[in-house]
């Protein structure tokens, strides 16, 4: 298994990218969300991988964080949802306002994704019920709202792991705004 590439990007061609790894030039492709974030030309490159072999090709795909590869496993988990139908999810929307909408069972929000229909939205909604977008309950029952969303992408862009970030969001009080919530985040995480 593939997990993860590092090399010179040599090529971008939405949405596949050429990646020179120690001579061998692997092919992989991303969400446009990944796509968007990637440094220019003949910079050097990470990304998180996920390989899937199927009869006729071996296939790679790359991600930005480890929250994207594991919403793209989550996504493939369901049946008639193929790797070309999660990464354009993943380009869609961020993996948190999926998140939100699976809370919400918002279908409005996954059918204005090119290729996603009504009915394919209320299968991804009701699939992944309780398997994403669960995190963002909080241990006294309520759920949280965008804010929350909004301070969870924070403390993973400030480099935290999607683990301790959703620990650290469910300590934050429902009336906390977008700047509080981070400082008592910082805060809760500082003690650990």
């Amino acid at each position: 298994m593939i997990g993860r590439i590092a090399g010179i990007l040599l090529e971008k061609n939405p949405p596949r990218l050429l990646i020179d790894c120690h001579g061998i030039g692997y092919e992989i492709d991303v969400p446009m969300s990944t796509f968007y974030t990637l440094p220019a030309t003949g910079e050097p490159v990470v990304l998180i991988t996920q390989l899937l072999v199927r009869e006729d090709a071996h296939l790679l795909y790359g991600f930005a964080s480890a929250p994207e590869r594991s919403t793209f496993r989550e996504l493939l988990k369901i049946s008639g949802i193929g790797a070309r139908m999660a990464l354009a999810v993943l380009s869609g929307m961020s993996v948190a306002d999926l998140a939100q909408a699976v809370t919400a069972q918002n279908t409005a929000l996954l059918t204005r994704i090119p290729g996603i229909g009504k009915k394919t939205a209320e299968r991804l909604l009701l699939e992944l019920k309780g398997k994403l977008g669960a995190e963002l309950g909080t241990g006294t029952g309520h759920v949280l709202g965008l804010d929350a969303v909004d301070i969870l992408n924070a403390l993973l862009a400030l480099g935290y792991s999607e683990k301790e970030a959703l620990l650290a969001v469910k300590g934050i009080p429902a009336s906390a705004s977008v700047a509080d919530g981070i400082k008592f985040a910082l805060k809760a995480l500082s003690k650990t």
